[in-house]
This record gives C-alpha cells, structure tokens and sequence, in this order.
C-alpha cells in the first residue's frame, strides 16, 4: 500500500463526504452515536455536542471486555477524533462484503462474506448482530488529549485518544503509573503552520524555526518585522492550542524544546482543532498550529518552514522523518487491551484501516514495519 499522504480528487463520492464530515467533528454514519445502519440511519449529532451523552453512556463500559451489552468508548484529542471517529462511523453501519466503496475484502489481503463490523469482532470471538448491527456499537467523543488520558485513568472509558505521549500529558506521573497505559500509535501527524489567508496573500508564505519561537515567545508582534510582508502594519493575533491538549504539548516540545515551556506571545487558546481553524479563517493576522487533517489551503494556508536549512512544505515533505514537528497519533487502553478495544484498534491497524480512515484525513499512515510492530503489540486473535 501507499505510505505517503494523499490529496483528494475533485470527485465526490460518500466516502470523501464521510471524511470531511469526520474532520468537521460531524458523525455522518451515526459514529458518536452508537447507532446502526450506515447510510439507512438518520445523521446524528457529534464532536462538541456530545460529551454529556458520551459520559453518560459510558459509566459502566471501561473494562467490558468481551461484553457485548455496553458501546466501545473513546474521547480524547480533536487531532485523533478524525481517524477514530471514521472508524467508528464505519464500524456502526456495519457494511456488507460487497460494499465495494466502504468495505470489499477483495480489495485487501482479506476472504470474507461477512459485513465489516461481525468480520473484525469475529477475530476475537464475538458473533454478528442482529439484522445487520455490529456485534457492539462504538461512542467516540471529543475534548482533548489530557481529558481523554484523565478519563481513561479514571476508567470512564475504553481508549483514550492522544496526540502526545502520556508522558509528556503526565509529567509528574510516576513510571509505574505511565506502565499501566498501553500504548497503539494508529497514525502519524505532520504539525503544520497556519496563517490567516490576508497574511499568506500579503506575502507571508514561508518562516524560520526562530522566527515561529520568536511570534510564541512574545518576542514578534507585528507581521511587518517578518521578511517578505509588504501589507499594512498589522499586530501578530498568536493562537494555541488549551493547556493540556496533545497538540500544545507537541508544539512546545518540537519547537521550543520542553512540553512545559511559556509561550508568552499566546492571544487567545482554542481547546480543539476545529475551533483553531475556524478562528483563523475568520481573521486577518493570525498564526496557529493545526493538525494535518484540518488544514483547507483556501481558508487557512499553511506556511513553509525552514529548519536548520531545509524548508518543510505541506504537501511536499512534511511527512518527512526529518521534520521536527511530526509527531504519533495514539489511541491508549488501559493495563493492556481487552478482547473488544483490539477488534476496533485491529481494523484501524489494517493495510484496510491505514487507507481508509487515516490517509484520507491526510495524515501520514504507519509504515509496513511499523504497522507489523503494532499489530503484534494486540492481543492474538481467535482465528
């Protein structure tokens, strides 16, 4: 397969609706509602809207194990929320095996006539369900990666959704604490910088590293100090991440060299990706970092980054090993891996899982290596 990240055709199809509506923190096929029946369900609500259903639905889920009567849960980071949110989209409407365009085995080292759902359960024992719904539904939420880890210590939840290591949301956690989160890296994101599109327009198209430290550090206002800006003078609107949000956390660690350094020159913190973009499409004299899945070249252009004398270009090499700003996309359970977070982690973590829930949000997929290594990181399955 592909390992590259790809940009989408001009075409429509269902799946390209399903992935922006993923990247919107929408559930098109019912994936935060724990519904059934992919295109024959009715769209539900998801991202923001749900977290007092999602809390409420998962109170007595963590550690079910095999059961079948309560929803496989997820929350956490809005980085992660696409890939895990199209997943479980795809999951609760269960297609069947000849669903060329959501499922067909025949494209992928796989022989099955069952539906998506009952074929991925099926390895760990789990029977199919009835007239047509997965053997147990998905609820994923959304908040932020430390929410997420905090949840899932708290046992509200099945897998917690991180763009940072644990340890470095956890600082002060001991290392026998950390060893009872079990780590399955599903992605990687190339952390892309943004800028309103009246600043990429009025030249600002390219940074330096130390410029980028200079704007977060408070020591840059003005666009005009930046190389290359022939607009007005206009003061730097500097956007972040919340405290606490993998996204943050990455950030201070790959460009200001420690996940607890001051960005002073922050005007104003968005606790998800989602907002972040929003707020820089409808401002004139922004910067922000993002996570791949949500940049859209025509509200919020992403800007070339030069470090130590190479430039970063999206769509040319971010996905680069070299650049420092990519960093893994987790999905972590707890003291190990149950029966049922290993039949969804597992489809996820599939030649099928990587070209369909993590490519088309634009992130980079798991090389054959290390998908190998992450798949032999679950639990054996029973077929």
């Amino acid at each position: 397969m592909t390992r590259n990240p790809s940009k989408a055709s001009n075409g429509v199809s269902r799946r390209k609706f399903v992935v922006a509506a993923g990247a919107a923190g929408l559930a098109g096929l019912a994936g935060c509602s724990g519904g059934t029946g992919g295109e024959q369900a009715s769209a539900t609500s998801g991202g923001e809207g749900t977290e007092q259903s999602m809390e409420q639905a998962t109170q007595s889920s963590s550690g079910s194990g095999g059961d079948t009567s309560t929803p496989l849960t997820a929350d956490g980071s809005s980085t992660v929320y696409p890939v895990t949110n199209l997943a479980g989209s795809y999951w609760n409407s269960n297609p069947p095996a000849d669903d060329q365009e959501y499922w067909g085995p025949g494209q992928y080292d796989i022989d099955t006539d069952q539906n998506l759902a009952d074929y991925w359960a099926g390895l760990y024992g789990f029977e199919s369900g009835d007239e047509g719904s997965p053997p147990f539904p998905t609820s994923i939420g959304l908040s932020h990666s430390g929410v997420g880890l905090e949840k899932l210590r708290q046992g509200q939840i099945d897998i917690g959704d991180s763009s940072a290591p644990v340890s470095a949301e956890f600082p002060e956690a001991s290392e026998s604490e950390l060893e009872s989160f079990t780590n399955h890296v599903v992605a990687v994101d190339a952390q892309p910088v943004v800028v309103s599109k009246a600043i990429y327009e009025a030249g600002v198209t390219k940074l330096t590293i130390e410029q980028l430290r200079s704007i977060y550090q408070g020591e840059i206002t003005n666009w005009s100090e930046i190389d290359g800006y022939n607009g007005e003078d206009k003061e730097i609107q500097v956007v972040g991440r919340a405290v606490g949000s993998g996204t943050d956390t990455s950030f201070r660690l790959n460009v200001l060299g420690d996940p607890e350094a001051s960005m002073s020159g922050v005007d104003v913190r968005k606790g998800q990706n989602q907002q972040v973009q929003t707020l820089v499409s409808k401002s004139n004299n922004a910067i922000a970092y993002l996570a791949l899945a949500f940049v859209d070249e025509q509200s919020v252009p992403p800007v070339s980054l030069v470090i130590d004398g190479t430039t970063y270009t999206y769509g040319e090499n971010l996905g680069a090993e070299d650049y420092p700003l990519s960093r893994d996309l987790h999905a972590y359970t707890w003291e190990g891996t149950s029966k049922k977070e290993a039949a969804f982690l597992g489809m996820i973590l599939s030649d099928f899982g990587q070209q369909t829930f993590v490519e088309p949000n634009n992130y980079v997929t798991l090389t054959d290596e290390r998908l190998s290594n992450e798949q032999s990181n679950l639990p054996e399955t029973e077929q």
